[in-house]
C-alpha cells in the first residue's frame, strides 16, 4: 500500500534508522508492513560478527515505526506532527532475527486519542512470532527549525 517514498513522506527517520522498507495494509485500526533485513546492516558488523542476530531494541523501534505511520496516515497535519516512543510494556523476543529475514510488523491500535497512542505489536518471520510488546507513543507538534 505504502513504498519507501511514501513511507519517508510521513516518518521523519532516514538511513541507517528508517526500518520499515514497505507498508502493506494501512486500516483505521490496524497496519502491516515489513524490514527486510539485509546482510549489510550497519549493526550486524557489531552485533554479532560471527553470529549476526538483528538486536531485539532495533525490532521494538520497527514496530514503533510502523505505529507511527498507522497514526500519522490518520492525522489532518502529519507534515506538522512528531510521535515519539514513550513507553513499551511486556516486550518479549522469541526467535533471532537474522540477515536474510523478512520481518513482518503487525501493530493495531488499543487506545488512539489526540495526543497519546498505545498499540499491541507483533513481529513475524515466516509466520512465526519473533517478537511482541505493547507500545505507546505520543504525539506532538514538531519544533520549529534549528530548535
Amino acid at each position: 500500500m505504502l513504498d519507501i517514498n511514501q513511507i519517508r513522506e510521513l516518518l521523519p527517520h532516514r538511513y541507517p534508522f528508517l526500518l520499515v522498507d514497505r507498508v502493506l495494509e494501512l486500516g483505521a485500526d490496524r497496519a502491516v508492513g515489513y524490514k527486510n533485513v539485509s546482510a549489510n546492516e550497519p549493526f550486524f558488523a557489531g552485533h554479532f560478527p560471527e553470529y549476526p542476530i538483528m538486536p531485539g531494541v532495533l525490532i521494538a523501534e520497527a514496530l514503533a515505526q510502523m505505529g507511527a505511520i498507522l497514526i500519522m496516515s490518520r492525522l489532518e497535519n502529519p507534515k506538522e506532527k512528531l510521535v515519539l516512543f514513550a513507553a513499551i510494556d511486556n516486550c518479549k523476543f522469541r526467535r533471532p532475527v537474522v540477515p536474510g529475514d523478512q520481518l513482518r510488523l503487525e501493530v493495531q491500535f488499543i487506545v488512539d486519542k489526540p495526543r497519546v497512542a498505545k498499540m499491541n505489536g507483533q513481529a513475524y518471520v515466516d509466520d512465526k512470532l519473533v517478537a511482541e510488546g505493547t507500545m505507546m507513543c505520543q504525539i506532538i507538534d514538531k519544533p520549529k527549525a534549528g530548535v
